[in-house]
């Protein structure tokens, strides 16, 4: 963990937020370990994607979110877009866009206005390219690659950010078992490295090699403990029915379906 970073990156008080005239969360505490990695999980409407989202700043709510001790409304936008980057669930963009100015957007907060991009930000996207294994296709166009492709350069873009924060929604969609373990040691890469990670994941088996967990269903959090913990593996099973089991397998833990038929 870097000297002088706090026990919480990120701290959520009293979280309530509606979309549209229906509330999704109510009355939320949340507390992110800086430096480690931590997964939200939960049945679908959980509230999971949402509450991403206010950690993020990207959605209006009551209560107080706290980025590395201060409250995110008094971060001066650049300097928190510095601090925290975001994967978003099936972000878009610009299809006639290459692949290298599709990872370069993840520096703007770096550059003055009008700047043109400096050594240090074609360093960052470079890394952040060959990390995601998109390198080669760096002068490729985004409406040229596949879905799984695109999904490698969004998370190249968040990376080149070099944040201290990164929060991903349903980072895994559209990538194949290879290339979701090729994310499973970006993070831990990263996490190893001092960052903080957080992700809303549906691939229960995956969010398990977490360091820590969010349970969440109807808009509220059930459960907040380490991924290896008994009591947060009866809290998985409980918010999905009893229709999983946690076991621990080839020296991991993995959620196995249960039958429904008695």
């Amino acid at each position: 963990m870097r000297a002088g970073t706090p026990v919480s990156a990120l701290s959520a008080k009293g979280i309530r937020a509606q979309l549209g005239n229906t509330l999704v969360l109510d009355g939320l505490d949340v507390d992110i370990a800086a430096g480690r990695w931590t997964s939200i999980v939960g049945p679908n409407g959980a509230g999971k994607s949402t509450l991403l989202k206010v950690l993020a700043g990207l959605i209006p709510h009551h209560g107080v979110v706290h980025l590395e001790g201060k409250p995110l409304a008094d971060w001066p936008a650049r300097e928190r877009a510095r601090q925290l980057a975001w994967l978003g669930q099936s972000e878009g963009a610009g299809d006639d866009l290459t692949v290298w100015d599709v990872a370069l957007l993840g520096r703007l907060p770096h550059q003055a206005w009008l700047s043109k991009p400096s050594a240090q930000d074609h360093a960052a996207v470079e890394q952040a390219l060959r990390q995601t294994q998109a390198w080669d296709w760096r002068e490729r166009t985004l409406g040229q690659l596949s879905g799984g492709e695109r999904q490698r350069v969004l998370l190249a873009r968040a990376l080149s950010v070099q944040a201290s924060v990164v929060l991903m929604d349903e980072p895994l969609v559209n990538l194949d078992p290879p290339h979701q373990a090729d994310w499973l040691e970006i993070v831990r890469s990263l996490v190893t490295h001092g960052s903080t990670v957080v992700s809303v994941l549906h691939e229960i088996s995956m969010a398990l090699q977490a360091d820590n967990m969010v349970v969440m269903e109807r808009g509220r959090i059930t459960h907040q403990g380490a991924c290896d913990d008994a009591a947060s593996h009866r809290a998985l099973e409980q918010v999905f029915g009893d229709r999983i089991s946690i076991h621990a397998v080839q020296d991991q833990w993995v959620a196995l379906a249960r039958s429904t038929q008695r």
